[in-house]
């Protein structure tokens, strides 16, 4: 917030077709202030007279949140900055879902002014088109202000391929009480999935990446609560299959931190099998335990396909993990609170990197094939405002938990609107993509020690961005190497 502002004012960027590429442009208000500032784009010239329009650009201002207390510190080697000011909720200048300017709202995001002695800070995100020609772009970025205006320059290198539309990486985000289509749009622009949604949005949705849902229902299984109900029958459950697009993978997130709740294991079994006759996979967060390893159907599949861990519950049960892998079942991580001193955490007042290495380098290099979050819009009375819930979790701060979008509407916008951290997840998304990409082209070996040269496992990674983006333009050049050399590289490749 008062920080002394970079030099640097070149932004140079590389991206894949399909890929968000973001960069921040910092106004300072120096010695005197500035008043009425705005922020242009202009489109980017690339080969052969090809040309990245400005409306594949969406910016916003960043509004920096108080953290009033700081997360719990475990002392460890990963500790939270503390109380303080941090950037984190996002004010669109246009609609990011329309691509229309948005006027009439609490809260604006140009012109805006800048006291003296202060910053404030642009987030611009680039969705490089999927028709882009391979190559070199070059434009400019302008921010003007009633002192006058200043320009610098933009290139971007596209390289010769393209990310998935649908993320390698599995997801499922939780909405309480926000969950709406256009909400939807908005965690798929960010390539995470929401957990449930509507049979008559899926295939709308499916375009935008969607590539697995749930098909309910709970068992009110979960941390505080060994009791299950009965399951449903097979019949039930193929009822609620049909219903969802054909082409999604099922999957009923069926009960949640039941580790200790050893009784309900015949139950479990039970839903199990019911759901597999029905093509659903059952997922559950807990340790892999080998009382699960069979639904008791005689095919020797788990009575759990989607062992969900925390990184703690990771480390303290590897053989487990090791053996449910081997039998083909699937293991997502998921994150909350501050469980261990060592581990990414998603509160406010924790590093970038911790959002970015757990999705991309981390999964990969661990194995892990999807990824999990328990609530997306855990809002106080006044969100845009208030990122503090002391007192909610035994009486400790846990900044920005359980709460990685904003409510659109005191923006203008339907639905919700994006935190920062969010797009640093996005960013570890689609790091994995480059990763698995690199894997399908033959250089297993390649991609898994570019994984490990920045996050091995859950205690052994890079505190460092620099070291992360070094790794990304790493993998990002040896595929667009490979593609190059092929005869059958194509733009739509």
């Amino acid at each position: 917030m008062s920080d002394p502002s970079g030099s640097n004012t070149d932004v140079s960027l590389a991206a894949a077709r399909g890929e968000y590429e973001s960069f921040q442009i910092v106004v300072s208000g120096a010695s005197q202030g500035v008043g009425n500032v705005n922020v242009t784009i202009s489109d980017l010239q690339g080969p052969g007279g090809n040309t990245i329009p400005r409306s594949s650009f969406t910016l916003y201002r960043e509004k920096y949140m108080h953290v009033t207390s700081s997360s719990p510190n475990w002392k460890g080697s990963n500790q939270p900055m503390g109380a303080g000011w941090y950037a984190d909720a996002l004010i669109p200048f246009t609609d990011p879902e329309t691509g229309k300017p948005l006027s009439g709202a609490r809260l604006t995001a140009v012109p805006f002014d800048v006291k003296s002695g202060l910053n404030q800070p642009i987030w611009v995100d680039l969705l490089v088109p999927r028709t882009a020609e391979p190559g070199k772009y070059t434009g400019s970025y302008t921010v003007s202000s009633n002192q006058g205006s200043f320009t610098g320059s933009i290139a971007l290198k596209v390289w010769n391929f393209t990310l998935p539309v649908a993320p390698a990486l599995k997801s499922s985000f939780l909405f309480f009480q926000a969950g709406s289509l256009a909400a939807d749009r908005e965690l798929l622009r960010n390539k995470v999935s929401p957990l449930s949604t509507s049979p008559s949005d899926q295939e709308s949705l499916m375009k935008d990446g969607l590539s697995a849902t749930q098909t309910g229902p709970f068992s009110g299984a979960d941390i505080g609560r060994c009791n299950m109900s009965p399951s449903p029958s097979t019949g039930q459950f193929k009822s609620m299959a049909a219903a969802q697009h054909p082409g999604l993978m099922l999957y009923d997130y069926s009960a949640d931190e039941i580790g200790h709740c050893s009784n309900l294991y015949p139950t479990i079994r039970q839903w199990a099998n019911n759901m597999h006759q029905a093509g659903i996979k059952n997922l559950i967060s807990m340790s892999p335990t080998p009382a699960l390893y069979d639904d008791g159907s005689g095919t020797g599949r788990s009575a759990v396909d989607i062992w969900v861990l925390l990184p703690v519950m990771y480390n303290n049960s590897q053989k487990q993990v090791g053996e449910v892998m081997k039998k083909g079942d699937s293991v997502w991580s998921y994150n909350t609170l501050v469980q261990d001193a060592y581990s990414p955490k998603w509160e406010i007042d924790f590093s970038p990197v911790d959002f970015r290495i757990q999705p991309g380098f981390i999964s990969q290099s661990l194995k892990l094939s999807g990824m999990l979050y328990w609530r997306v819009d855990k809002w106080p009375s006044d969100p845009w405002n208030d990122v503090n819930n002391a007192g909610t979790y035994a009486s400790a701060n846990y900044p920005g938990e359980g709460m990685l979008v904003y409510p659109g509407q005191p923006v203008g916008v339907k639905g919700v609107v994006a935190s920062m951290r969010l797009k640093w997840l996005r960013d570890g998304v689609e790091d994995y993509d480059y990763m698995q990409i690199l894997k399908e082209l033959g250089k297993q070996d390649l991609a898994m020690q570019i994984a490990r040269s920045v996050g091995p496992d859950w205690t052994n990674w890079t505190r460092d961005a620099n070291a992360i983006e070094a790794a990304r333009l790493k993998l990002g050049e040896a595929i667009d190497q490979i593609k190059n050399a092929s005869p059958q590289s194509s733009a739509g490749n």
